[in-house]
């Protein structure tokens, strides 16, 4: 019996070497693949100037904010590569938005009297005499704008010092994303001759719409952690930075020059994104 139970051990000993020898070290390197959700607070700062559109001057100008708030969901994939205790990776993930957001301006009203009947953008009407004078009135702007889809593509550095299942990390790259913007303006002329009464009050109002996919820069940081065999888990904050979109359109409002009253936009886009995700690690665990 003890000559079987020498060869008995012997070939458990090589099955227990063999299985070793086969099984692939726990690492972080390797191609990656997960999807991701999330609260983005966003910020367009706009400028909405109104210009004469036979000289081109400034007639008002309105600086503003609005929130650019919403929900997002997106997908991402990734590579890393483990040397000791530091992981450098790549990831690049795209995103679905429900981030929108509303501002306005105006260009306000006249006087009551013959000197101030007038407003800095639209004429008024004097009667043949103060009681029949017509004060311009206000003209009106809103924009909505919409930032509809979102991506980014970054390098990521981070380091597992604490523990091997914990991964703190910095990232930042490239930062694309379609915003759209709808503008509306309102406004009143005032038809009839001057000095005469009675005059006539038309509204007018225009629309414009415009989409632009812009590239600029993001920067952030998060904690990715093990949750068993090859998935983890993270938390990430993103700043996004896509610049400025601009838009410009004539409007049917008649300006005291007799030209067109044009509107105006330029509105600069940043975004703050905190998100939660889960990957699956193809090949070896992320670690033991």
């Amino acid at each position: 019996m003890r000559p079987l139970s020498v060869a008995l051990a012997a070939v458990c000993a090589m099955a227990a070497a063999e299985s070793a020898a086969i099984a692939q070290p726990a690492t972080w390197t390797g191609f990656y693949v997960g999807g991701n959700v999330g609260h983005s607070w966003g910020q367009s700062d706009s400028s909405i100037p109104f210009t004469d559109a036979t000289t081109g001057a400034t007639l008002n100008s309105v600086n503003t904010t609005s929130n650019l708030n919403g929900l997002i969901g997106g997908v991402q994939a990734g590579y890393n590569w483990q040397t000791g205790n530091f992981v450098l990776g790549f990831e690049t993930d795209i995103q679905a938005s429900a981030q929108r957001g509303l501002t306005g301006g105006f260009c306000g009203a006249g006087g009551i009297t013959d000197a101030t009947v007038n407003s800095r953008c639209v004429p008024g009407h004097i009667g043949d005499n103060d009681p029949f004078n017509v004060a311009a009135l206000p003209v009106t702007t809103t924009l909505e704008q919409k930032l509809e889809w979102f991506g980014t593509v970054r390098g990521r550095i981070g380091a597992t010092m604490i523990t091997p299942v914990f991964l703190p990390y910095v990232t930042g790259g490239l930062a694309y994303g379609r915003v759209s913007s709808t503008s509306r303006v309102s406004g009143t002329n005032i038809f009839g001759t001057n000095g005469t009464d009675p005059s006539t009050l038309v509204p007018v109002s225009a629309t414009f719409s415009s989409s632009d996919t812009k590239v600029g820069w993001t920067l952030g940081g998060g904690f990715e952690s093990v949750l068993g065999n090859n998935w983890t888990g993270k938390i990430e904050y993103l700043y996004v930075d896509l610049g400025n979109v601009s838009g410009s359109f004539s409007t049917p409002i008649i300006t005291n020059s007799g030209a067109f009253l044009v509107s105006r936009f330029s509105s600069h886009i940043t975004d703050n994104i905190l998100r939660v995700g889960l990957n699956y690690k193809f090949g070896a665990p992320a670690a033991p």
